[in-house]
């Protein structure tokens, strides 16, 4: 993997390729943090995230003096939706992580105008590596799906292939949930799909 000046894992493609349509500023979850490579590259632009794991290693080994990241211990498979105090968030961030419980909460804590960016392994996975178990992986055009069971319109998705850092079949989402105007009807986008 490639690794950042800092010393950071390099964040994810998907995740830099769509980061510019977060508003300045924007208040982001960034789910299963491991590492923080997220964390730490958004914080960087100015984005306040709130850094969420299970691992309480991964979060006590956030780097030191990053400005504008919270870390945060919690098991998102065990009990209840932990983080219903902090939402709604400008955006929320997931990558390799994938437990389908969590995505009604994930949608309800999303804000209107907020971007759901997530990018997680898919079936076919099985067959160069791990994860391997179906649970693990997402079904054909199931993130698609999802997104838009919750009422998020779709700016871009993908399922395929990827080579980098490893071969591994992915499936990669960037959704937002759309302000509604004056008469309650969604507003015209406002995004830009080039950087």
């Amino acid at each position: 993997m490639t690794l950042s000046h800092a010393g950071i894992a390099a964040p994810s493609a998907w995740v830099t390729r769509w980061a510019h349509l977060l508003r300045p500023g924007a208040r982001v979850l960034d789910l299963a943090c491991g590492g923080g490579r997220h964390a730490a590259w958004l914080a960087a632009r100015g984005h306040q995230v709130l850094a969420v794991d299970r691992d309480a290693d991964a979060i006590a080994g956030l780097p030191a003096g990053l400005t504008g990241v919270t870390g945060r211990v919690a098991d998102l498979e065990q009990g209840g939706w932990p983080l219903s105090e902090e939402a709604p968030f400008d955006a929320i961030v997931v990558t390799n992580y994938l437990h389908r419980p969590l995505w009604p909460h994930l949608a309800a804590a999303l804000a209107p105008g907020g971007y759901w960016i997530y990018e997680t392994f898919a079936a076919g996975n099985e067959t160069v590596g791990k994860p391997s178990r179906p649970d693990f992986l997402l079904r054909p055009g199931e993130l698609l799906d999802v997104a838009r069971a919750h009422g998020l319109r779709v700016v871009a998705f993908e399922d395929g292939v990827v080579e980098v850092p490893k071969t591994a079949f992915v499936q990669r989402l960037c959704a937002v949930r759309e302000a509604t105007g004056a008469a309650g009807a969604a507003a015209p986008p406002r995004y830009r799909l080039d950087p």
